[in-house]
């Protein structure tokens, strides 16, 4: 009869609630890095791949993964009702732990087939991933299979998990194909920014969080000197690879896109997270720093890959963080393990067998996830129509208007208030005044009519920079223009932002978020709020805005009935 140790089963069960809030992690992730049409619907699917997976995995995934000692697969146990040996831990505290697991490798899917995927189809593939596709090959892992008598190394799941919820997420994100407007006609990718990096950071931070009990939790037991020991190290090593992934992912794209990527450096926290799980108890701190560092370069290039080569719309990186770094990390066991590994002594032969492993995986999910797609599509549709994707899955999936009720969502794609880098050469007004009319674009004049000169009253229209706003109000006042209508507005010109980059796709500034100010006047010289407006608004740069001048021919004050002129007063 086995005796239970409460350390071990108390550590155990922690590290199941920090994997399940793992689900929290990657909602938020998730939603940050997609448009705000579609946010409940990533709530949604990230919700139910854990109530759909958990009924499953008991019913069948659990029996086919850790059910018996076959070399591929273990038996048909459903209900879990067999006899198990888990050592120290109870039954049904090791199959709860295994299930959060099962969980983290569908939820990873959602982020890569997001804003333009069929609920039902959603919903039919977690099931079987979590039945099926996640316990066969887990089962040659952790179950006693063939990878797992060859000494194949996956500590908590950098293949297991990881690269085959990756692997996935790029077979359903090919097949779906890319956003509408992802690509020019040209195949050039677009920058579709997400709505929300906040919710992107604190997902980023959960998920780093619950990565102390996904890794660390794996050693199932908190009893003995060794396991005290191996809990420590993985808690040092996780942190590492993920601290230093971060800095070589901003540093990195630093360097490649002139500025350090916010996106993509919470995309390197997790891919350092994801690329040391496979070995955190084999490797020591140094191993660790050397995966974190190669795996925050390696996710961004990933990245540009899918997106500018393989023209493989994934609006989270999934497939870069989970699929390649999962592969990635799987890989470094077999060179950073200090036990064995090629740069400690320990020859190919760990090496060989760890490239053996996440082949077998990656083949396994290719095939078996490419055939369930390809059925999911021919039953319900893998993909929405396209009005349903313009409009957002949100109102047509779930009847949901906005996951933001009661507050203001501009969803305007690629809207960047940039500067190109067109200097005049001055930063004073003044004494930019010389070159401001050779700088400028030669056009063809005209003289129109003034219809309205003989009223004396002119409607001046000013588009400029918001951030210029409020030098321009001050300017006014103290001119003596006490009334003026303000809108924002989103507008462009004929030049193109330049050298701004999201997630390694230039963004396309042409649309950038301006004012628009309007004045009426009169009794003020129109000239003088012409020169006022000019001096407020100048910097020097291209998108400083422009002033547009119309005739009045009449203006009548509602509350009084006075016109023109005398409508122009604000005197009681």
């Amino acid at each position: 009869m086995c005796m239970y140790n409460s350390a071990d089963v108390l550590w155990t069960l922690w590290g199941a609630a920090m994997v399940f809030f793992m689900q929290a992690g990657f909602s938020l992730c998730e939603a940050g890095l997609t448009r705000a049409k579609n946010t409940g619907n990533i709530l949604m699917k990230n919700l139910m791949d854990f109530c759909i997976g958990t009924p499953l995995y008991w019913l069948v995934g659990f029996g086919l993964m850790f059910g018996g000692a076959g070399a591929f697969i273990g038996r048909l146990d459903p209900l879990i009702r067999g006899s198990y040996d888990f050592g120290t831990l109870p039954l049904w505290c090791y199959v709860i732990f295994q299930t959060v697991f099962c969980a983290t490798a569908a939820t990873i899917v959602s982020g890569s087939m997001a804003e333009r995927t069929n609920f039902k189809a959603y919903c039919l593939y977690s099931a079987l991933i979590s039945m099926v596709v996640y316990p066969i090959s887990g089962h040659w892992i952790w179950g006693g299979g063939w990878l797992s008598s060859l000494g194949f190394h996956d500590f908590a799941g950098s293949t297991a998990v990881h690269m085959v919820g990756g692997i996935t997420a790029c077979i359903g994100a090919a097949m779906l194909g890319p956003r509408i407007g992802k690509y020019t006609k040209d195949g050039k990718p677009r920058a579709i920014p997400g709505h929300n990096l906040t919710a992107l950071a604190t997902g980023v931070f959960i998920l780093w969080f619950c990565w102390f009990g996904f890794n660390g939790a794996s050693t199932v037991s908190l009893s003995s000197d060794e396991s005290m020991l191996s809990a420590s190290l993985v808690f040092m090593n996780t942190n590492m690879a993920a601290a230093v992934a971060t800095c070589a992912t901003m540093l990195f794209t630093w360097i490649r896109y002139k500025k350090p990527d916010v996106s993509m450096a919470f995309n390197g926290t997790l891919a350092g997270l994801v690329a040391i799980t496979a070995g955190c108890d084999m490797v020591s701190p140094v191993g660790a720093f050397f995966i974190g560092l190669m795996a925050g370069i390696l996710v961004v290039l990933a990245v540009e890959f899918f997106d500018k080569v393989a023209k493989i719309d994934d609006p989270v990186g999934a497939v870069s963080v989970h699929g390649v770094c999962g592969a990635f990390g799987t890989i470094c066991v077999g060179l950073f393990a200090t036990d064995g590994g090629l740069f400690y002594g320990g020859g190919v032969r760990f090496l060989l067998v760890q490239l053996a492993g996440v082949v077998s995986v990656a083949v396994w999910v290719l095939v078996t996830m490419t055939i369930i797609f390809k059925v999911i599509d021919n039953l319900v549709g893998l993909r929405v129509p396209a009005e349903v994707e313009i409009d957002g899955l949100d109102i047509h999936e779930h009847g949901l208007a906005s996951a933001y009720s009661g507050f203001a969502i501009t969803d305007v794609s690629a809207a960047l208030d940039v500067n190109e880098n067109t200097d005049l050469g001055e930063d004073d007004y003044e004494k930019a005044g010389e070159h401001r009319q050779t700088a400028a674009v030669p056009v063809v004049r005209t003289e129109p009519a003034d219809p309205a000169a003989s009223s004396g009253m002119y409607k001046v229209t000013i588009i400029a920079r918001l951030s210029r706003f409020d030098e321009l109000k001050t300017a006014m006042n103290q001119l003596g223009v006490t009334g003026m209508t303000v809108t924002q507005v989103m507008g462009c010109g004929i030049q193109r932002g330049v050298g701004e980059y999201y997630r390694g796709v230039e963004m396309d500034a042409t649309l950038l978020p301006k004012i628009k100010v309007e004045i009426v006047v009169s009794s003020i010289p129109v000239d003088a709020v012409i020169e006022t407006a000019k001096k407020a608004l100048y910097t020097g740069h291209v998108g400083d805005g422009k002033i547009f001048v119309y005739g009045v021919q009449r203006v009548v004050k509602v509350r009084t009935g006075e016109e023109d002129f005398a409508a122009l007063q604000d005197v009681e």
